[in-house]
């Protein structure tokens, strides 16, 4: 049974997001995955945009700053709508710690409609999901490189071009993961997905954009690398979004060097004493 990131409990200023092992980074022991902090500031969007009303929008575009390492402290979030309008509703988002912001994120929720009868150049990428009922490799997720296909982290250390299909992770225990949240979350994974390589994960991400012209159906998702560019230390990798019935989405991500802190994703994703997926914490240090 997936456990979630955060488990929600009484604070001094309101609800708290206690952070969970599942939470947990490989760019040190007390610092939190970008899944996580990206999972709970899109409950905090989407439940904003439910109590205004607005049954009639979807989510479209997603970005995420991550300009502090968000640590394993109770966290808050706070909400701002921007522009509530017929069209459209913009909602911005802040993950606090210790009294002080440590990542935000921007929602973009547009209503949908007809679409135009002109034809359009579109790439056309499809990208194929594991065969159904593979078993998930450590992490909740199976890697897949070309030239190797899908398996764990091991067979993926390499300089091919990689996916990651991925399981849920509920962002609050007791509580259903919806499918944006679902789509938010993993989002993050995009840095693996572009900066994988034979020295293991060398590049930490300082963002990510996803955008949307469906939510995903199922309860997992992929992403698939398009291109990828990098020069003094910075890199810029984009991929799909897919899930079993095809493409839904987009999503770019920027990073830094990390060299000095690489992970090494089999050695990350370990294994507990009664079998179960785990996370070793000390993997960073």
């Amino acid at each position: 049974m997936t456990s979630a990131f955060f488990r929600a409990a009484p604070g001094r200023t309101g609800t708290e997001l206690i952070p969970q092992t599942e939470a947990l980074s490989g760019w040190g022991a007390d610092h939190l995955r970008g899944l996580a902090i990206s999972s709970a500031l899109a409950r905090a969007a989407e439940h904003a945009v439910a109590e205004i009303g607005r049954t009639d929008l979807q989510p479209v575009r997603w970005t995420l700053d991550l300009f502090r390492p968000a640590r394993r402290l109770p966290s808050t979030t706070s909400v701002s709508i921007v522009r509530n309008g017929r069209r459209l509703c913009l909602v911005d988002t802040v993950l606090h710690q210790d009294g002080g912001p440590v990542a935000r994120a921007s929602a973009l929720f547009l209503a949908p409609s007809e679409s135009p009868s002109g034809a359009v150049w579109s790439g056309g990428a499809r990208p194929e999901p594991p065969p159904s009922g593979a078993s998930m490799a450590p992490g909740h997720r199976l890697y897949f490189s070309e030239g190797a296909g899908w398996g764990d982290a091991a067979q993926a250390q390499n300089d091919a071009r990689k996916q990651v299909w991925h399981d849920p992770i509920p962002a609050v225990e007791g509580e259903p993961i919806t499918p944006f949240q679902l789509a938010a979350g993993i989002a993050d994974v995009v840095n693996v997905v572009a900066n994988l390589g034979s020295n293991g994960l060398e590049f930490i991400n300082a963002d990510i954009t996803l955008a949307l012209v469906r939510l995903p159906v199922g309860t997992a998702v992929g992403f698939s690398a398009t291109d990828r560019i990098e020069r003094s230390g910075i890199s810029v990798g984009t991929a799909v979004a897919f899930d079993r019935t095809g493409v839904f989405g987009t999503a770019t991500v920027s990073a830094l060097a990390n060299t000095h802190r690489a992970v090494d994703l089999p050695a990350f994703f370990g294994a507990t004493a009664d079998g179960e997926i785990g996370i070793d914490p000390s993997i960073g240090n």
